[in-house]
């Protein structure tokens, strides 16, 4: 069992003799985190942010943390871990109660056993400034966007804020990055490019940075929960019923696995329906007036880019998005900036969707034809795995392989298999 132990303020004088690690937010070499950095612009919110996604926010960072500083190798089975968080909250009732729905939620995530405790503790120094100050100190226009969605950087969410800003301008956008460089080039590119189409002030994109220091865990499943939250708690600033939205391909989203494989460190369930609906209630529970959204859950990303509301913006800018799950691992190839490694299966579905869209792919890749040793094996799994799917395509359970469908069975379905054949189109042509 990993025992971690978390504090927020000096005058926190919790021990425990049996905790494998303290995460001590006053020092400042445990952890690089960025939120409290931004406080002109948290200070022009029309209210302060609410105290139960404050909590949310740290509880998603301490998880972080965990992730991030437990190895998976170390594990009798190589994957699964065990954690016992110690939290202290300001909404101490409420996180009681829904103690039992967030170890699902955190669990279902990250394929590992989480367990919370939590205990009682009011703002720190920092906090009650800010509190203090959104809402009165500024005393121009108030920062009150109709709506925020998420921007990775990525392909996906490049064409969401694309759709979104076709319709309607008060949106704002918020991005995250860890410690690697791979990432942040590409999403301040994409903020620039929206910024210019669509005649956008700056203070519309938010880019925060959270960096446990010293994580050597590259799985990283539960950023996504990191990530969701810092959207949450400005939006939560608004103190009214407020969409987020989240765009993300219907075939990503059911994080089906193609092989045995994708069981492991590279499969995501970021905006699998279950944990979305197992995050919002989580939110409807805590009275957090967020509403998330995904438009694209049953689009493919080929369909995406097709459909997208600016054809001629897409089709020129797609090339200055990111989606590979592990850019700065170019660095290996002795590469001197970060680059699609053309060969993961995020990245294989890119090059299909574009593909599909275009019938050729402008974009640069380390390793496009799969001729690395590693690379060659997993294109014969990606062969082998299509070969199943077409197999068992008509198998009611496929779809569920990643966690439980509730409702819209045959979208999600017909989805999943349009999305296949999407990729087999780029697969088939790529000889290994």
């Amino acid at each position: 069992m990993n025992i971690i132990v978390c504090k927020l303020n000096k005058e926190d004088t919790f021990k425990l003799d049996t905790a494998s690690q303290v995460l001590d937010f006053t020092n400042k070499k445990e952890y690089h985190h960025t939120f409290f950095k931004s406080l002109r612009r948290l200070y022009k919110m029309p209210t302060p942010f609410q105290e139960e996604a404050l909590d949310l926010l740290y509880i998603s960072i301490v998880v972080y943390f965990a992730d991030r500083k437990v190895l998976r190798e170390n594990t009798y089975d190589g994957w699964t871990r065990d954690f016992k968080l110690y939290i202290p909250v300001l909404n101490l009732d409420k996180w009681t109660t829904n103690k039992e729905h967030l170890e699902q939620l955190v669990s279902f995530l990250s394929g590992d056993n989480w367990s919370f405790e939590f205990r009682k503790r009011e703002l720190n120094k920092v906090e009650k400034n800010v509190k203090n100050k959104i809402g009165s100190w500024y005393l121009g226009n108030k920062f009150t966007p109709d709506e925020f969605c998420m921007l990775s950087g990525g392909l996906d969410s490049f064409i969401g804020a694309i759709d979104l800003l076709s319709v309607k301008k008060n949106i704002a956008f918020v991005g995250l990055y860890g410690g690697g460089k791979g990432v942040k080039p590409y999403q301040d590119k994409i903020d620039e490019i929206l910024q210019k189409e669509f005649s956008i002030d700056k203070d519309y994109f938010f880019n925060f940075n959270a960096t446990p220091i010293n994580g050597s865990e590259i799985t990283t499943r539960t950023r996504s929960f990191l990530f969701f939250t810092h959207a949450i708690i400005l939006a939560s600033c608004l103190n009214k019923k407020t969409n987020l939205y989240i765009p993300e391909n219907g075939l990503i989203s059911l994080n089906i696995p193609l092989t045995n494989t994708r069981l492991g460190s590279s499969s995501t369930r970021t905006t699998h329906p279950y944990y979305i609906k197992m995050l919002q209630s989580l939110l409807d529970n805590m009275n957090i007036k967020v509403q998330l959204k995904n438009p694209y859950q049953f689009k493919t990303k080929g369909e995406m880019i097709l459909n997208c509301k600016n054809p001629q913006l897409i089709k020129k800018e797609y090339s200055q998005t990111m989606s590979c799950s592990h850019p700065d691992q170019v660095r290996y190839d002795k590469s001197t900036k970060p680059l699609h490694c053309g060969k993961c299966l995020p990245c294989s579905i890119r090059r299909a969707s574009i593909i599909r869209a275009y019938n050729k792919d402008v974009g640069e890749y380390s390793d496009p034809n799969f001729e690395k040793p590693k690379a060659n094996k997993e294109l014969l799994s990606f062969k082998l795995g299509l070969l199943d799917f077409e197999k068992n395509k008509n198998n009611p359970l496929i779809i569920q392989v990643a966690g439980p469908i509730e409702k819209d069975f045959e979208n999600y379905d017909q989805v999943y298999k349009r999305g296949m054949d999407e990729l087999k189109v780029l697969i088939d042509t790529i000889d290994g």
